[in-house]
């Protein structure tokens, strides 16, 4: 039985250089950064701990 997983890191470099070029081509632009939505924690999620002493509520 043969693996055809790459067993070694020397192995996986060269596997990953015989990949073709149209794989490894980009598909197009880097979409823009946008903000993050506000983080918010529910009074049911806060009465979940706090009893809890670990969590400061």
């Amino acid at each position: 039985m043969t693996s055809t997983e790459p067993s070694t890191i020397a192995e996986l470099i060269k596997d990953c250089a015989d990949l073709p070029d149209s794989l490894m081509a980009s598909s197009g632009a880097v979409p823009q950064q946008r903000a993050a939505a506000p983080w918010r924690v529910s009074e049911a999620n806060t009465a979940q701990v706090r009893e809890m002493d670990d969590y400061g509520c």
